[in-house]
């Protein structure tokens, strides 16, 4: 039976809730925006039609309390709620009590969300239903000496994995036996703390995965269709980084015996809506009919959903909203492809840190205008940290994969972002990688290559297009050149900028004449910004001169977040390198390690404190 959906609450925030405004207002409907304390300025609240203030800025008492959500529906009149990604959106109670409010959710049932919410029960049910699986254990017996022995059986590598998992959380790949313990309770707390659930099940790691997903669809009327394939194999920490379609290498018969088993997976669930089945693929050598496992499957729409968009020319929001309203789907044959798409998410972190997550305002934020760029956030706007670091999703594609690769690494040259540290320069890196380019893919890429996509000196690899960004231009007009030309002085060959407190020799004329990288410069009060190739610099006109306070007596905290666990007390003797504090900002645990051999003086913080940027958490005593 249909249901004409009027005004859709859209129980999300940035960049997917952006996204369904867009489609929303093509389709001549209503929005309602939902916001913490931290996103009262945000653009998704500016876009929609109305907003309504749901609660403090941790997700925890905002975005994922159900009877906030709720109320603000029936508040505006909404008669629909979209639940975007994260947050809410696999949850089956949330589902229940929107359809006891009498809302259409935009999405599958909840009995479908059980039925693959925990990761050994959704295996089982795979089982059954002839969809391929990775060899593991799955049983209710948690305790851990059972899942050790488990494992030893299995043989390792190994991975342990939440049941209620998502997101790359609550998972750990463990190499040793003696390394099994350790990894496990890791996991279970992580688990714990994101999910609520720590209970884990066991697989067979495969040593040169791929992760290949198949985006399913079904309706209200019994129809389940696929929209091909998309490979999403550059990962770093299981969290997705790069994803395309169609997968490389992919064959006509790999993609009918994967593409079936994901239909059929979708039809065991009696599944409704947009929906991703992700498999496990061994990337040892060609594509294999008998090589791919069922990994999961997310009940919802996926991160990664533009590609499939690109290719096929369908709008899968769009999609989702007509499923709602009870139409049916097109048929698999009216669903085509074409061409290549690829996808790379901007992340607010520094690479040259260990992806440290990098959280403040955007004083510039430059993205590229060509091809498709999907973002909540604009210039002016905060990268908050209670919440995920990505800052917009950039979208390239074209006739081929080459040119889509191309196409797609030019833009992350030209982002410009500052003083949020972001991604940029890396995924320029993986994607001018030849293994990349020639279609060698798996999980362990960005692991394997690091020390070709990392940066090694940075600074000495730009110094030429700093140096040609900054080179003073001469001070008469009838001299336009910029050779150091002074009046009744030598010309000058060096000028000098001050980059993090330290002074910075740069060249009058860079020795390249003609340089190939994206080059920007942005004039700010304090100094001025030079983009290279996606990194930032601020060159001042004069050295800070700052000393370093503290030197190797103190651990500080390198971004606001919560202390979790604190391994030292006052009096305690350490050696360097001893895991003292472990912090947690923005989904990610930051262990902060003795900076040398001493004796622990005064610990500042208690576990469950929150941090600023730069606090002393801990110190060390003196040397003598």
């Amino acid at each position: 039976m249909s249901k004409q959906i009027k005004k859709i609450l859209i129980a999300n925030r940035g960049e997917i809730a952006c996204r369904v405004i867009k489609t929303a207002r093509k389709m001549g409907l209503a929005t309602v925006a939902v916001y913490s304390d931290a996103d009262r300025r945000a653009l998704h609240v500016r876009q929609a039609d109305e907003a309504v203030h749901i609660g403090p800025s941790p997700a925890n008492e905002s975005y994922l309390v159900i009877d906030k959500i709720i109320s603000a529906a029936e508040e505006t009149g909404a008669d629909a709620v979209h639940p975007g990604y994260g947050f809410l959106s696999e949850n089956p109670a949330f589902v229940r009590a929107c359809e006891k409010a009498n809302l259409t959710f935009i999405g599958p049932k909840a009995e479908s969300m059980e039925a693959m919410g925990l990761k050994d029960a959704a295996k089982k049910l795979m089982d059954e239903a002839g969809v391929p699986t990775t060899p593991g254990y799955l049983g209710e017996d948690q305790d851990p000496k059972v899942l050790k022995s488990k494992a030893d059986e299995i043989g390792y590598p190994v991975l342990i994995k939440a049941v209620a998992g998502g997101g790359g959380k609550g998972m750990r790949k463990v190499d040793a036996s003696k390394d099994f313990d350790a990894s496990l309770a890791s996991c279970q707390r992580e688990a714990k703390s994101s999910f609520g659930n720590d209970e884990v099940l066991i697989e067979k790691y495969i040593l040169s995965p791929r992760h290949i997903e198949v985006q399913v669809f079904g309706d209200t009327h019994g129809n389940v269709i696929h929209m091909f394939e998309r490979d999403c194999s550059l990962q770093r920490r299981h969290q997705k980084v790069i994803e395309e379609a169609p997968a490389p290498g992919m064959t006509e018969d790999v993609r009918s015996a994967m593409t079936k088993a994901a239909v059929d997976a979708a039809k065991a669930v009696n599944y409704v809506g947009a929906g991703t089945v992700e498999f496990i693929v061994d990337g040892s050598g060609a594509l294999k009919t008998d090589g791919f496992w069922f990994m999961e499957m997310n009940t919802r729409l996926q991160v990664e959903h533009p590609v499939t968009e690109m290719i096929t020319g369908l709008d899968l929001v769009e999609w989702q909203i007509r499923v709602a309203q009870g139409e049916k789907l097109p048929k698999q044959n009216e669903i085509k492809m074409e061409g290549h798409a690829i996808e790379a998410r901007l992340y607010a972190e520094d690479p040259a840190n260990d992806f440290l997550p990098s959280v403040g305002d955007l004083t510039i934020l430059n993205m590229p205008t060509r091809n498709r760029v999907d973002t909540g956030i604009e210039q002016g706007g905060e990268v908050s940290l209670h919440y995920d670091p990505m800052i917009a999703k950039m979208i390239a594609a074209a006739d081929t994969r080459t040119n889509a690769i191309s196409a797609l690494e030019d833009m992350c040259r030209g982002t410009g972002v500052f003083p949020i540290k972001t991604n940029a320069r890396f995924l320029a890196n993986c994607l001018a990688h030849p293994r990349f380019i020639a279609g060698q893919l798996s999980t362990n890429f960005i692991a394997d290559e690091a020390g070709n996509l990392f940066y090694d000196d940075t600074l000495q690899e730009d110094m030429e297009s700093l140096s040609f960004a900054m080179a003073p231009k001469a001070t008469s007009a009838d001299f336009g050149v910029t050779d150091g030309w002074r009046l009744n002085q030598p010309p000058r060959e060096t000028f000098t900028r001050s980059l993090n407190g330290e002074d910075l020799t740069l060249r009058i004329t860079p020795t390249t004449q003609t340089l190939k990288s994206h080059i920007k410069r942005v004039t700010l009060p304090k100094g001025d910004v030079v983009f290279v190739d996606g990194l930032s610099y601020l060159l001042e006109n004069m050295a800070a001169g700052a000393a370093d306070a503290v030197g190797g007596n103190a651990l500080t905290a390198s971004m606001p977040g919560k202390i979790i666990a604190v391994n030292a007390k006052s009096g305690d003797a350490v050696s360097a390198g001893d895991p003292l504090i472990v912090m947690e900002a923005m989904k990610m645990e930051m262990t902060l390690e003795a900076p040398r051999d001493g004796t622990v003086d005064e610990v500042k913080f208690s576990v469950g404190d929150l941090v600023s940027d730069g606090e002393v958490l801990l110190t060390l005593e003196d040397e003598e």
